[in-house]
């Protein structure tokens, strides 16, 4: 536990470091924090993007393709003098058809974080966390598309949280809880009686218990230009706290006119209970997730 401790510290102070220079408009942010109206504030963002291509006798070679994504992100935030109340929802989905095979996902994910908290002083808050991480339909490991390894709510991540949120203004929030309960959910008979998710077999949750940080960060870069991370952080106290999970998400939307949206998005894993790969004697082993998305589409802004 104390080797946990520790390493949570250190994550806190080089997140915290990362983000500790301002700019006079981060500190005009600051100033103007205490003006902001009570109530509720809500918006989003919708995109979506196609990309086709069809060859006729192409001498090169090649298959023709088509290929779709979406993504929705939503929020919606609650202040009443000191109290403050944070709520979004990213949804993401892609499907792609290439050649003569079947149609196949590209991105499923819905993530939901709630998040309230009273003022301590200029810039803590006492806070409470709850989240939600899963996907929205059944997954395979193309280009077998007859036996599933995951669905709605297998997996899927539930984790409540009570600690203190640093917000030194609206684009930067850092919040450190010692005290977080997570749940992993594999609510299948045939992945649960595999142990998939590291569950015990035959079981369908995994609970621990151990320290968190979530680091949130986003600002516009110009008036065309948005860019926003965020990077979660957990040790279980229980049993190894030296693998921490990680889950650290990036996106970059740059407009192009009204409507038109470049859209760039990374998302980095690494969670010793997801087995990725296998040894040649069949041991499962966890290896570093990555996933990368590039698109071109319509946008909207809610």
């Amino acid at each position: 536990m104390k080797k946990s401790f520790i390493l949570l510290v250190l994550m806190f102070f080089g997140v915290f470091s990362a983000f500790s220079q301002t700019t006079e408009a981060e500190e005009s942010v600051k100033k103007l924090k205490s003006d902001i109206p009570d109530g509720w504030g809500k918006g989003g963002l919708f995109s979506v993007s196609f990309t086709q291509v069809s060859l006729t006798n192409w001498a090169a070679g090649g298959q023709n393709s088509l290929s779709g994504a979406g993504m929705i992100s939503l929020f919606a935030d609650y202040k009443k003098k000191t109290f403050i109340w944070n709520n979004s929802l990213d949804l993401g989905y892609g499907l792609m058809k290439q050649g003569e095979d079947k149609v196949f996902k590209t991105d499923d994910k819905l993530d939901f974080v709630s998040k309230a908290g009273r003022q301590a002083s200029k810039n803590w808050f006492y806070s409470g966390l709850l989240s939600l991480k899963t996907q929205m339909t059944d997954g395979y490991n193309y280009p077998n598309d007859s036996v599933t390894i995951s669905k709605f709510m297998a997996p899927g991540y539930i984790l409540g949280a009570l600690g203190m949120d640093y917000k030194p203004g609206e684009k930067l929030s850092v919040f450190i809880a010692p005290v977080t309960g997570k749940i992993t959910v594999v609510n299948d008979d045939r992945l649960s009686a595999l142990g998939a998710y590291g569950v015990d077999k035959g079981k369908k949750t995994l609970s621990e218990f151990g320290g968190y940080i979530r680091a949130a960060y986003k600002t516009d870069i110009t008036n065309s230009i948005a860019f926003q991370t965020k990077a979660d952080f957990f040790s279980n106290y229980l049993s190894k706290p030296q693998n921490i999970d990680i889950s650290w998400e990036t996106l970059l939307l740059m407009k192009l006119g009204k409507l038109i949206t470049v859209s760039f998005s990374t998302h980095l894993i690494n969670d010793a209970d997801i087995i990725t790969a296998f040894k040649d004697d069949g041991e499962g082993v966890s290896k570093v997730q990555f996933k990368q998305i590039l698109g071109v589409g319509l946008s909207y802004k809610i």
